[in-house]
């Protein structure tokens, strides 16, 4: 079968043929019909993760994907072949940019009928970060206000609309044609970033969710309540900054949990919530599409 693998740290990404998977005892093998790129693929590849994700290589690259369940192993119950699914693998294991997949079956949600197979690839690692983020970190609700940064990136997209849905008032940051796309997923106030200074425009928010870091984050201090919380996902946040500011902070360290990924379907389903899709690109033009989540550019997912 067809695999984009890596052979080392810094290597670049290779397209070749590999051995099909067999699934083991609490497995079930996927035929793989899309795989979603993440900023965390490119820092795996870069050994930027080494400590918290060391790789054994050669290493297939991925961790979200679609699909239809192909075999089961044993010991496995609740699903069946020809099943359509969602997943995200540990990114120990990866996996995903391949014709077929090995995943836990306890990693596995049906994916959602409202929207295509190949879009759903596009949920676990940036859906499943926002909803850690809102609702595990801490608990927005109706009535609370929340500025979400790079509102038109994978993670942000996916937290206006989560946030919307909670019931909680909007705001978010952007740029270019980014700043209509973070209106048309729901939220209430947009920020050009690069003709205004969100400082200025936004203050007392509950919580703040900084995807982006650096001076992003410092400057996100000043627009928090006292007792607010800010939230990051690039950059862990500065302890005794936030000490100082009396505000609360937390690192959002994503983890793979089928549960979770579960209850985020349901919602996707219920709710319409949308994968915002930066491009969809078949796997032999894998290296364009690496590069371009690399520049960090992306409008949704790749």
């Amino acid at each position: 079968m067809k695999a984009v693998r890596i052979s080392g740290y810094n290597a670049a990404p290779m397209l070749g043929e590999i051995p099909r998977p067999a699934a083991a005892a609490g497995e079930v093998l996927v035929r793989v019909v899309a795989a979603a790129l993440n900023p965390l693929d490119v820092k795996l590849q870069l050994g930027y993760m080494e400590q918290f994700f060391p790789l054994q290589f050669p290493y297939t690259l991925g961790t979200d994907l679609a699909g239809e369940i192909e075999e089961i192993g044993a010991d496995v119950q609740g699903w069946s072949v020809g099943d359509k699914i969602v997943a995200r693998t540990d990114p120990t294991a990866g996996g995903a940019f391949a014709e077929y997949a090995v995943v836990p079956s306890n990693y596995l949600a049906k994916a959602p009928s409202t929207i295509p197979l190949e879009d759903a690839a596009g949920i676990g690692t940036a859906a499943g970060t926002a909803w850690q983020a809102l609702f595990e970190s801490v608990a927005l609700g109706s009535g609370q206000s929340i500025l979400i940064h790079a509102g038109a990136g994978g993670v942000g997209s996916f937290a206006i609309q989560f946030a919307r849905n909670a019931g909680a008032r909007v705001f978010a940051t952007a740029s270019g044609d980014g700043t209509a796309i973070a209106r048309q997923l729901g939220a209430d106030k947009v920020i050009d970033y690069h003709a205004s200074d969100f400082t200025r425009d936004i203050s007392d928010v509950d919580v703040v969710l900084d995807t982006v870091g650096g001076d992003t984050q410092q400057q996100s201090y000043k627009v928090l309540r006292t007792g607010g919380h800010l939230l990051a996902t690039a950059l862990s946040p500065d302890e005794a900054f936030a000490r100082a500011h009396n505000v609360e902070t937390g690192f959002v360290f994503h983890s793979s949990n089928g549960e979770r990924l579960r209850r985020i379907v349901d919602v996707i389903g219920e709710r319409g919530i949308k994968v915002l899709l930066d491009r969809k690109t078949p796997v032999n033009s894998f290296t364009e599409a690496f590069a371009h989540q690399a520049s960090g550019r992306a409008r949704g997912k790749i």
